[in-house]
């Protein structure tokens, strides 16, 4: 194979797969309009069963008829006959005999309607059948189609935003680390103030259980002096 002829196949299998490419894509919209078709076409098959079905019964009507008429005619000929006028018998005896003929004319297309009417139904129960299980197909199939585009949707949305969640997670993380940071700092700050302030409590203690005097007042001092004067 020269160099054209696998450039022609290579173009023709491109082409296929377009082609291919293309029909997947309309796949479901194909389908339903196929079976939008399939229901058009069962319809005109059930129009046409309900057509035969009524000529059916017509020429069974007129099977029934017949044997009504050559019933009668037969008790005019056996009447003839006892009264002795074989002529007139044999009169209706011909007219018996053209009656069973279309009769039997009758009987033969009443049989062929209801041999088209059996094989058409049966034909219409399968043609529903399989209408029916196709549109469940469809259905099961869209179904998964939607919930497959959904996963994929996701699934791009999530792959899209790893790093943005990454970074997000990163973020939350310093802020965490700050803020324990923050406390400690504040916890350290406490401990030394506490350590640092003067120990106020003992010495209150003290002077309330009358073990350590007060601090001296205006009035011990003046005292004091006054002592001194006297001295």
């Amino acid at each position: 194979m020269n160099v054209w002829s696998k450039m022609l196949t290579a173009l023709r299998g491109g082409a296929n797969e377009v082609g291919e490419a293309v029909v997947d894509s309309q796949a479901l919209r194909i389908l339903d309009q196929e079976i939008r078709d399939a229901d058009v076409e069962l319809r005109k098959s059930k129009e046409a069963l309900a057509e035969i079905m009524a000529k059916q019964k017509l020429a069974s009507d007129k099977v029934n008829k017949s044997a009504a008429s050559i019933a009668e005619y037969e008790q005019y000929a056996l009447k003839a006959l006892d009264a002795g006028n074989e002529t007139l018998a044999k009169e209706v005896a011909e007219k018996i005999a053209n009656l069973e003929i279309e009769q039997a004319s009758e009987r033969e297309q009443a049989e062929g309607f209801a041999a088209s009417v059996a094989q058409l139904r049966k034909a219409v129960t399968q043609a529903e059948g399989n209408i029916k299980r196709l549109k469940q197909q469809v259905d099961t199939v869209k179904a998964t189609e939607s919930v497959q585009k959904a996963q994929m949707a996701v699934a791009q949305r999530y792959g899209g935003s790893q790093a943005k969640l990454q970074t997000a997670v990163e973020s939350l993380e310093r802020i965490k680390q700050k803020q324990a940071e923050r406390a400690a700092k504040m916890e350290a700050s406490a401990e030394l103030a506490a350590t640092s302030a003067p120990d106020d409590s003992l010495e209150v203690k003290l002077r309330a259980a009358g073990i350590k005097a007060d601090n001296a007042s205006a009035d011990s001092v003046l005292a004091r002096l006054k002592d001194k004067s006297k001295a």
